[in-house]
């Protein structure tokens, strides 16, 4: 099963405001090696054309997994109340 067809049975409530702020001009400096990219299991971080970090936290699982990736430029919240993912089994 693909990970599209996995998180197809999940449940998003999408925030107008993004729970997932990443400092690009630190990111650049810093990290050569962009784990974020890596350890994500829905893949909301992929690579720009200039090198910037792109954050699609319209998906985001809440694991979490991010934030012992990078603990330098990275900033996760989770979402306000009410928003967020809905997990559904089956």
């Amino acid at each position: 099963m693909s990970i599209d067809a996995k998180l197809a049975l999940d449940a998003f409530k999408i925030d107008e405001e993004s729970h997932i702020q990443i400092d690009q001009t630190r990111c650049k400096e810093r990290c050569q090696t962009r784990y974020c990219l890596y350890v994500c299991p829905a893949q909301v971080y992929t690579l720009g054309q200039e090198g910037e970090i792109l954050i699609r936290y319209e998906g985001c699982l809440e694991c979490g997994a991010c934030t012992i990736a990078c603990d330098t430029t990275l900033a996760w919240n989770y979402p306000r109340g009410g928003f967020g993912v809905q997990y559904r089994f089956g």
